[in-house]
């Protein structure tokens, strides 16, 4: 494995600006997560790390080594698409196997049966070596897909959004054994998401980006607990971040525009009225729709609470977030 360095690295598209002056640091063994929609420039930043597109300006370095010039075969890296990309009329083990089978690798036989074997056993796919990948589900053929990088012994994992076709169940499964993989092996992997619940469960860190720009860099637990803006702060979290006029309380400090609520940080039973317009109830917890000064709000309550629609909560704020009126943290 090898530690990532992108340096001041931007790219265009014609007009559209697809990575401005990113800067950022995979270190040696980390699952970093990159999180943001649509169009925030995920997927480019994996292209350019593979080589499958170059910077028009900065360099990335992998292993210390500076990527300009290199092919994607000579940076050694290994790509997980959202698209399962394999060879239909192979079986498993012969889709598992093509990656060994490249000159630069140079896989004896013997290493090429015990990792083949190794990776089918991890991923739960032993039973299903002899099977052309046409006969298998969606999720068999995206643990093939898995498999096919984790044969290899690659500087860095590149994953694109490999769970995102997948069910729910399934889903849930594969981010428990990816997690555990990664751990396991300390590799150093570079997964694109915009699901929230992917970047708090399994990264180690998280670059949220918003239209090209690197906004913020850290783990899942300081961006949810100390975001820079009010972008960042509706990345992660579920139910969302409230965000709401900043007088709509006492106490919002000067220059302060809005002000930002997660669940914990409503304090219910003092303070102001407020309306349950909706309770659901959700097993280990219950989540309140409120309204308060003709704003709503989503907070969470315990799992046994009374509270039914029409029913009156008094709530206040306790170590609110306040943003200016660019959305940036007021502190």
């Amino acid at each position: 494995m090898a530690e990532v360095i992108l340096s001041n690295v931007s790219k265009r598209f014609g007009a559209d600006v697809a990575l401005e002056n990113v800067s950022m640091k995979i270190p040696d063994g980390s699952f970093v997560v990159l999180l943001g929609p649509t169009g925030a420039g995920k997927t480019t930043t994996l292209r350019m790390i593979s080589g499958l597109d170059h910077p028009d300006t900065g360099d990335i370095t992998i292993g210390g080594q500076s990527a300009k010039g290199q092919t994607p075969a000579e940076r050694n890296v290994a790509m997980v698409f959202q698209q399962y990309s394999l060879y239909p009329h192979l079986t498993v083990r012969q889709n598992l196997e093509f990656p060994l089978k490249s000159p630069l690798l140079r896989t004896s036989k013997v290493d090429m049966e015990r990792k083949v074997a190794e990776v089918a056993g991890t991923l739960q796919i032993s039973h299903k070596l002899g099977n052309k990948a046409t006969e298998l589900s969606g999720g068999e053929m995206q643990r093939v897909s898995i498999g096919r990088a984790l044969v290899r012994d690659p500087a860095i994992f590149l994953m694109d959004e490999p769970l995102s076709s997948l069910d729910a169940k399934l889903r849930s499964d594969l981010r428990i054994e990816l997690k555990s993989i990664q751990a396991n092996a300390n590799a150093t992997l570079l997964y694109v998401t915009h699901d929230q619940i992917e970047a708090m469960t399994m990264a180690t860190h998280v670059g949220v980006l918003d239209h090209g720009r690197l906004v913020q860099f850290g783990s899942p637990r300081e961006i949810y607990e100390n975001p820079v803006s009010i972008y960042s702060a509706s990345r992660l979290g579920q139910p969302r971040i409230n965000i709401l006029p900043a007088d709509v309380f006492a106490g919002a400090p000067n220059g302060a525009s809005s002000i930002g609520l997660r669940p914990e940080q409503i304090h219910q039973g003092e303070g102001e009225e407020s309306l349950v317009q909706r309770v659901e109830h959700l097993g280990d917890q219950t989540r309140l729709h409120l309204s308060f000064k003709d704003h709503d709000i989503i907070t969470v309550s315990d799992a046994h609470t009374p509270l039914k629609s029409g029913d009156i909560v008094r709530i206040r704020p306790q170590n609110p977030f306040y943003f200016d009126a660019s959305g940036a943290r007021i502190l």
